[in-house]
């Protein structure tokens, strides 16, 4: 089973979705294209991965990234499964597998104690020159498009910095340290006051 890299070029194909278009992988009009591949249509689990991609295609299209996902079955598949459920990003049919085969998306799987063969689900980032900028194994649908979103920013520079962990509780702790102190003064003081009028 091929084994793909990031800095590696993408394998080329030629797979029509189920409006009988071939997208290719790489495009002119995108920085970037998103490559899914995911094990079967109309399944659970590609279901939520196929409707997070589909619900966030405008935040994919602003950061100039176009989506295609990957699977087996025929186009015929593809119309069911995208009607159903309301999927609007490209889904391409590798009917054969040789496409899952080449990005080392097809192997043996294994559930509930039973041995196949099948597309295991994974994601690869190609930049416009056809490279292969990253890549997600062992996907999980839930949440993969926001972690998809976050590699797009960080690859083009735009991740936002969020503050360390670290620093939050050490300038709490400060600020606590000081009321602390500025509380045993304000008791210190109200002690001495009583112990005067005492005598």
């Amino acid at each position: 089973m091929a084994q793909i890299k990031e800095g590696q070029k993408a394998p080329s194909f030629k797979l029509s979705d189920k409006d009988g278009k071939v997208p290719q992988p790489v495009s002119a009009g995108a920085e970037y294209t998103v490559l899914y591949f995911y094990p079967k249509d109309s399944t659970p689990g590609c279901t939520l991965e196929a409707q997070e991609f589909t619900a966030s295609i405008k935040q994919f299209s602003a950061r100039k990234a176009r989506i295609i996902g990957v699977s087996g079955g025929d186009d015929t598949s593809k119309q069911k499964f995208c009607k159903k459920y309301g999927i609007t990003v490209p889904l391409v049919s590798d009917t054969n597998h040789k496409v899952s085969q080449a990005y080392g998306a097809f192997g043996e799987k294994q559930f509930m104690g039973r041995k196949f063969k099948g597309i295991f689900r994974k994601t690869f980032i190609l930049n416009k020159k056809g490279t292969i900028v990253r890549v997600f194994e062992s996907v999980k649908p839930e949440g993969h498009a926001q972690e998809v979103l976050a590699a797009l920013d960080e690859l083009s520079g735009t991740a936002r910095v969020k503050p360390s962990k670290a620093a939050r509780p050490a300038s709490a702790s400060r600020k606590a340290a000081s009321a602390a102190r500025s509380g045993a003064a304000r008791k210190k003081s109200q002690a001495k006051r009583a112990a005067v009028k005492r005598r």
